[in-house]
């Protein structure tokens, strides 16, 4: 019987650890490092007119430039609760990124723009924030979860990968990669 629980045990923790590979996009450096993750073709996404923003449009990942992208949604308490991180991370390394927080909801439809500028507004957001509503994007860079950022180098592959809250020195770290750093 003690086996048994042994292998299940084991089997679960091989699933776990599978799953968190597929999750990050990339295998844990301690794995060796295999092929590079394939680079995330571009999407472009409407940008929403709010502080640090502007109305128009980005593609993301940005064509030869790094890449910060956080996922978040207006009805996300703990998205709301790292914003103080993520300005600082954006005060901190933004300008050798491009630094987007993107939304997955329907921004023009049950959710208006106003909302997210407003919500946008009352977190100090100050960096652009953009709308994926087919939440494309999300899908390529394989979202599950909020908040979520990706960390993307000049040539489109995901350097870092992450989900939940996080500190400024999390995110910079995470940036860092993207840098090559």
């Amino acid at each position: 019987m003690r086996r048994r629980h042994l292998l299940a045990g084991l089997a679960s923790a091989g699933a776990l650890g599978g799953a968190g590979v597929v999750a990050s996009g990339s295998a844990p450096a301690v794995l060796g490092s295999g092929d590079a993750p394939e680079s995330v073709e571009p999407t472009t996404l409407t940008t929403i007119d709010a502080p640090g923003s502007r109305d128009g449009e980005v593609t993301l990942p940005a064509p030869d430039r790094p890449t910060f992208v956080d996922f978040f949604g207006t009805w996300c308490p703990p998205c709301a609760e790292q914003m103080p991180a993520l300005a600082e991370a954006h005060d901190r390394i933004g300008d050798e990124v491009s630094f987007v927080s993107v939304t997955t909801e329907d921004v023009g439809g049950a959710v208006s723009e106003e909302t997210v500028a407003d919500w946008w507004r009352e977190h100090d957001g100050d960096w652009l924030v953009a709308a994926d509503v087919t939440a494309e994007l999300a899908a390529r860079l394989g979202v599950g979860g909020y908040p979520s950022a990706r960390a993307v180098d000049a040539s489109g592959r995901v350097r870092w990968s992450t989900s939940g809250t996080h500190t400024a020195a999390e995110f910079v770290a995470g940036i860092e990669r993207a840098l090559d750093r």
